[in-house]
């Protein structure tokens, strides 16, 4: 009888043992499920994905929202993804995470915008599609049935409060930046930001570009951004949401200095 209560024990001790190896999967299979500390691990991995992606950088000013993303390619044969995206006369979006994701959440905000349009005949409010956005994100973080979307968005737009940039996170959580990067490498960019973003208010539009596209070089991975890897978008009281690649983009890319690379983009790249 001894014997077999030590090997009882033995077998408990391991059979301990391998749950505590495999804590972390045990609740991560359902993004229903919490964590005894508390946490949607799912979630997590979706915020991650935004991590993933390539950056987005999005500054204002007193007058106007920028933004500025960096493309990939899968292969050298393969066209660059579409990183920023058009959503009403008034605003738009730019993405970190998984495309189609943002595609998706796209189509919806376009939809919104115009039932607002029919409905009310006027612009949709920024911050009211942002809230919409976000319901509609959080809705997929309590539904066992679904998954939470791998994309986080930048979002720029103008209405009667002026030009804003919020950020839409996987979670369902929202917030409004003076200046935000997000995706791989953002760190870089994000301290340039925190640098200069007091200047920003009172810029005019080529300087906020110029800005935005220096910030997007700290975070590209070799210091280099051209006119084939990079776009921009603009949107303002007067001005339409915008989006500038390819030749367009050429003049603002001559605004930056070749050869400089900051101390964050240097060691980041280190």
């Amino acid at each position: 009888v001894a014997c077999i209560r030590w090997s009882d024990r033995q077998g408990s001790s391991r059979s301990e043992g391998s749950v505590g190896a495999m804590f972390r999967n045990q609740y991560d299979t359902d993004v229903t499920t919490w964590s005894p500390q508390g946490r949607l691990h799912q979630v997590e991995y979706a915020m991650e994905a935004v991590k993933q992606g390539s950056a987005c950088v999005g500054v204002k000013s007193k007058k106007y929202a920028v933004m500025a993303a960096l493309k990939r390619s899968h292969n050298d044969m393969s066209s660059y993804q579409k990183k920023v995206f058009k959503v009403d006369e008034h605003l738009g979006i730019a993405i970190s995470g998984l495309t189609a994701d943002a595609r998706s959440l796209c189509k919806y905000m376009r939809t919104e915008c115009l039932e607002h349009q029919y409905v009310y005949e006027s612009p949709m409010p920024v911050q009211r599609l942002v809230v919409d956005i976000a319901d509609k994100c959080q809705v997929s973080t309590q539904t066992a049935s679904s998954r939470p979307y791998g994309v986080g968005m930048l979002i720029a737009g103008h209405d009667q409060n002026g030009p804003h940039i919020f950020y839409n996170c996987p979670s369902g959580n929202y917030y409004e930046y003076k200046a935000m990067t997000i995706g791989a490498r953002s760190q870089a960019a994000k301290t340039y930001l925190e640098k200069h973003y007091t200047t920003f208010e009172d810029s005019e539009l080529q300087p906020l570009i110029k800005h935005a596209l220096t910030a997007l070089k700290e975070s590209s991975q070799n210091g280099d951004i051209n006119c084939v890897n990079s776009c921009i978008s603009v949107v303002g009281e007067d001005t339409p949401f915008t989006i500038y690649d390819g030749e367009a983009l050429q003049p603002y890319i001559d605004l930056l200095d070749k050869n400089e690379i900051s101390e964050g983009g240097a060691a980041m790249q280190e």
